[in-house]
């Protein structure tokens, strides 16, 4: 394949990376080991240090641009970002039209992406089974404790970005699922919608930031404690289901920048329950049915990847 082709081809998986990322569930790092890219990816990320830096620095451009696989990465940040602009609208569209449907989707998303992700542990023992839990308890305690309203301040979108970027390089975790955690999905989705670059370079500096200094960090850790790291996410992710639970109270509300009344404080209830509170069709049947093809497609992603690895 020649090599306009092959960055042609590296511009669409980019484009499938950001789609995924644009959704709480699916990660990006899930695309990127499917497609074959996963490894040099976290090569390039991790190439790039005062060492490479100072090359820069020197005028050595093009051994610097070598060094970090500059090509690669901005063919594909390239299609991570077209594909993030323009799949925000629709989701955040479809989330005020179709509410209980999308969050159905999500929720089936998260659901099959801890089992996949707990199936990683290679040796299950208490400890492991403990720091499930803990990751578990923790991240059900937020959903239930933290209102959903998180500080619109640059420094809090800044630390968002550093914090969600993480799943990039970790396959099964989802940074839309992160910034859902942090209070910052709808924010973000807004601002792309919007194209409010003040928030979106905020954003996009503590990207940098974050995925210059936790690759590293989570490389050692999946290297040195494998199972334990594996198992607190799975624990997170599995506590943070009720933060996506399609049917909700809304216990308290605030008006945002728009001026608009938007839930702060949700409590998750039975379809039932939710049908008397507020009068409203649950669409429980299409509900579980979005669900469980949420879940079909995460499997069949993963069955994808499993099979390309072992013909590779």
């Amino acid at each position: 394949m020649n090599p306009v082709k092959n960055y042609i081809l590296l511009f669409l998986k980019g484009i499938a990376m950001g789609s995924a990322d644009a959704v709480p569930g699916v990660s990006g790092g899930t695309i990127a080991l499917l497609t074959g890219i996963y490894e040099r990816l976290l090569g390039a990320i991790q190439s790039i240090s005062p060492a490479t830096l100072r090359l820069l620095l020197q005028g050595k451009f093009r051994k610097f641009w070598k060094k970090v696989d500059g090509t690669f990465l901005i063919v594909l940040l390239t299609g991570i970002a077209l594909s993030l602009l323009s799949f925000a609208r629709l989701i955040t569209k479809l989330l005020i039209s179709h509410p209980i449907h999308i969050w159905s989707f999500f929720f089936g998303l998260i659901l099959i992406s801890s089992y996949l992700v707990g199936k990683r542990i290679k040796h299950w023992n208490i400890l492991t089974i403990l720091t499930l839990g803990a990751g578990a308890a923790i991240a059900y305690g937020i959903t239930v404790l933290t209102p959903a309203q998180t500080p619109e301040a640059g420094w809090f979108i800044f630390l968002s970005g550093a914090i969600a970027v993480c799943a990039m390089i970790l396959p099964g975790i989802s940074g839309s699922f992160i910034l859902l955690m942090l209070g910052k999905y709808h924010f973000m989705m807004e601002a792309l919608k919007a194209f409010d670059l003040k928030f979106i370079l905020i954003f996009m500096a503590g990207a940098v930031t974050g995925l210059l200094s936790f690759s590293r960090l989570i490389h050692w850790m999946l290297k040195h404690f494998h199972d334990l790291t594996i198992g607190l996410l799975t624990g997170f992710m599995i506590g943070s289901l009720n933060k996506v639970w399609p049917w909700k109270e809304v216990l308290a509300t605030r008006i945002n920048s728009k001026g608009l009344e938007v839930p702060l404080l949700e409590k998750s209830v039975l379809p039932q329950q939710y049908e008397a509170l507020y009068q409203k069709e649950t669409f429980l049947v299409p509900g579980i049915c979005i669900a469980l093809l949420a879940i079909a497609a995460v499997y069949g992603i993963e069955f994808w990847a499993n099979k390309k690895q072992k013909t590779a």
